[in-house]
């Protein structure tokens, strides 16, 4: 594996995040009515925010079983080390009660020399569902909407797959990067609140999974519990369109499996995931969401070994460099 020199860790830019915070509460709001998040998708597909899925399903007509389908594009640049991704994805929904959906992640590789060989992948495949076990409001206005749901990323060879790879390489051995299975299984609670004297959108909930940021980060150590949430406030627009500004974070597992061998000490540090986004949509009968945002994902996670004719020479900081990532996404629903 080539190692080269790292340049500074980057601060996040707290500006740019203020901006987007103050323009969206100027704006408007997200999620005004519970069906109004209802044709949004996440990264991976599921209906939510830009991360972390909701309570909700892709709105189904009433008196109908099907939906029309739902289908994004999201755009993340983390182009420094770990590459751009490109996310399509498509997700129908079932009576307002469940829904499936599939995610092709596209990735393009980044620019250090020293690590974006660990993610010098096409990308992978995400398929996912989810049942809406009880409706938001039901059963009295302050009854949050709770939902059970997993998805399941093929053919993910970042980080750990490459690893493989590598260590195969320095034995004298040439195989391919193996291609992981990993995924999530999660419960989720969600309430949107719409009255005086402060609408808010709250989201929080529980996810068992063995990957590493979204499967970005290649194989975790173990399956795990981890937390995901988020809030956001609503402030209405005019002409039925809305804005808002919101808040999400996800836990993340604490070990990338394969990675501890070329850190000192044997471990990372993975901090939590964290996105500052506004969206922009339709109050009523929505078919279409717009979000850009921020987002707040690992600087340095360890130092690993410069090692010259056989003897190590110094340390160097192994600094991902995403803890300033700009986002995008766009979903339809026809």
């Amino acid at each position: 594996m080539k190692r080269g020199s790292f340049g500074v860790e980057k601060n996040v830019n707290l500006r740019t995040i203020r901006t987007l915070l103050f323009l969206g509460f100027l704006a408007g709001a997200m999620l005004f009515a519970s069906q109004l998040g209802a044709q949004n998708l996440t990264l991976e597909g599921q209906t939510g925010g830009f991360l972390t899925p909701t309570a909700y399903v892709v709105y189904s007509s009433k008196g109908q079983i099907f939906s029309h389908p739902s289908v994004s594009f999201h755009f993340v640049s983390a182009s420094s080390v770990i590459g751009n991704v490109e996310t399509f994805s498509v997700t129908e929904g079932f009576a307002n009660r469940a829904e499936i959906g599939y995610t092709r992640s596209v990735h393009q590789e980044g620019n250090s020399t020293a690590f974006s060989s660990l993610w010098n992948f096409d990308g992978m495949n995400v398929f996912h569902g989810k049942v809406v076990l009880l409706n938001d409001g039901q059963g009295g206005a302050w009854v949050p909407g709770i939902a059970v749901g997993g998805l399941v990323r093929t053919n993910d060879k970042f980080v750990t797959g490459a690893l493989d790879q590598e260590f195969a390489a320095l034995r004298g051995v040439t195989i391919p990067a193996k291609g992981y299975t990993n995924g999530d299984v999660y419960a989720v609670l969600t309430k949107t609140w719409i009255k005086p004297p402060v609408p808010f959108l709250f989201n929080f909930g529980v996810k068992f999974t063995n990957a590493e940021i979204y499967g970005l980060g290649g194989q975790s150590t173990r399956f795990m519990g981890r937390l995901f949430g988020g809030l956001g406030i609503p402030v209405p627009l005019s002409h039925g369109i809305f804005a808002v500004p919101s808040f999400g974070f996800t836990q993340e597992p604490p070990q990338v499996k394969n990675l501890g061998a070329i850190l000192v000490g044997g471990a990372a540090h993975i901090p939590t995931t964290l996105d500052y986004a506004v969206r922009v949509t339709q109050k009523d009968n929505p078919h279409f969401a717009f979000d850009v945002g921020v987002g707040q994902v690992a600087g340095i996670i360890g130092q690993t070994p410069v090692m010259v004719g056989g003897t190590v020479v110094g340390l160097l900081p192994v600094d991902l460099q995403a803890k300033h990532l700009v986002g995008i996404g766009l979903s339809y629903r026809y």
